[in-house]
């Protein structure tokens, strides 16, 4: 009976790690909503002002982080990479050679918004994983943001 009530605990901790894991995720409603607090704040600051906000982190949140790039694939604020500011992207391939940053850019010229699916690195577990990007094309520019899936 021990054991029994061992291995019941147990695997009732592995279902609640699971679940904490998946509340530290954003969910797409909330990657929606970081790229258009981004276009408000362009809107209302100016676009200097908020790419400086988007680079020193202010639209982060846990695994979730808003990325601006220019219609032509250069990226212009990155909070979690900033090595990659002011390189072009365009051709950048993920794991499986997926060209990510082009197929949104070609998207969001041709619909405005989409969804991007990609494999990536995790900035919270350094983790290779599938990521979904929204991407919403606003006066010239890709404003992305992410949401993690797991392997």
């Amino acid at each position: 009976m021990n054991c029994l009530i061992r291995t019941f605990v147990f695997v009732l901790s592995l279902g609640l790690v699971g679940i904490a894991e998946a509340a530290d995720r954003g969910t797409r409603d909330e990657a929606m909503a970081l790229v258009r607090q981004v276009v408000a704040s362009m809107k209302v600051q100016g676009k200097k002002k908020t790419l400086e906000d988007v680079q020193a982190g202010k639209y982060v949140d846990r695994d979730l982080y808003v990325a601006v790039l220019d219609l032509s694939g250069t990226n212009l604020a990155n909070p979690v990479n900033p090595r990659m500011v002011g390189k072009n992207l365009l051709e950048l391939k993920d794991a499986e050679g997926t060209q990510f940053i082009k197929r949104g850019i070609d998207e969001v010229k041709k619909k405005g918004a989409a969804w991007i699916d990609y494999t990536w690195t995790n900035p919270v577990n350094g983790q290779l994983e599938k990521k979904s990007s929204y991407v919403e094309r606003f006066d010239g520019f890709a404003i992305t943001c992410g949401i993690y899936q797991g392997k």
